[in-house]
């Protein structure tokens, strides 16, 4: 009788269901209001970015790629850098293992992106994983990490990383295929080639948030210009890889350093109190 009463009071199946339910309502919340904080903190940047697409779709119809051949190119690549750096090779009708060395290398360091975000997302699919990487671009990852700047558990993380890749690759695709459009409307002597270097500008330079960042653009910006007069457009390779080491390089002998400094006072706390009263 006291085993049958017990049973009839404890619920152990209701109080689980009860406690899941509560569980995934403050998750949706955590998300929904993750997911609004992202779309603010990215909007601004949406114009820049979609500026920034229309010309490069522009380029690809001066560049001489058909209508197809320039959609296709937007939709599969996403990757604006790599796209106007093998446009002049592609029009010079340079050999296809420089044009596809250039987008690598201009594309490296999307290496980086993916080692910053690994941690964050280690436990989706690799499916989720596969085209959330295939939507993330640079602003995207510097806003990311502006509000995640550690690997610490943390509800809202992905549906943060939604909210600036879906605007982005929206905006991006719009102004891009706006400019494939209107393409062979547009004479040159509007000088778009301006336009498009201000609006990469607006979008990458609030992206130099410390003195490896800065140090990184610096030294790769005077080596693309020395390096300028090198066939097939080499020196932005060269540019771009130096530019990479020289921040990484910094980056970690800062990081180093500032272990260190972490480090001396307590083991110098520790020194002093073995010393002998």
């Amino acid at each position: 009788m006291k085993q049958a009463a017990r049973a009839d009071f404890s619920f152990p199946s209701y109080n689980s269901a009860l406690s899941r339910s509560l569980h995934t309502l403050m998750s949706f919340e955590s998300d929904k209001a993750a997911f609004k904080e992202g779309l603010r903190v990215g909007a601004p940047t949406w114009f820049g970015v979609g500026a920034w697409g229309l010309v490069v779709g522009i380029a690809m119809i001066k560049a001489g790629l058909t209508l197809t051949q320039a959609l296709g190119m937007t939709l599969l690549v996403f990757a604006g850098s790599a796209q106007l750096a093998s446009l002049p090779l592609i029009a010079a009708h340079a050999p296809a293992w420089v044009i596809f060395a250039t987008a690598l290398v201009v594309n490296l360091r999307f290496l980086i992106f993916s080692a910053i975000l690994a941690p964050h997302f280690s436990h989706l699919p690799w499916r989720t994983r596969a085209w959330l990487g295939f939507l993330t671009g640079d602003i995207s990852v510097g806003l990311f990490m502006q509000r995640y700047p550690e690997f610490a558990e943390e509800k809202g993380k992905l549906a943060y990383l939604k909210a600036l890749v879906f605007p982005n690759w929206v905006a991006w695709q719009s102004g891009s295929v706006i400019g494939i459009l209107l393409g062979s409307q547009v004479p040159t002597s509007w000088g778009l080639g301006f336009a498009g270097t201000l609006a990469i500008l607006c979008i990458m330079l609030p992206l130099i948030i410390n003195r490896a960042a800065f140090a990184g653009v610096v030294v790769a910006g005077i080596c693309a210009l020395l390096a300028v007069n090198l066939p097939y457009k080499l020196g932005l390779l060269l540019a771009v890889l130096l530019g990479m080491g020289t921040a990484m390089m910094l980056e970690e002998f800062l990081e180093g350093k500032k272990t260190a400094v972490k480090t001396e006072p307590a083991t110098s706390g520790k020194c002093q109190e073995r010393e002998p009263s």
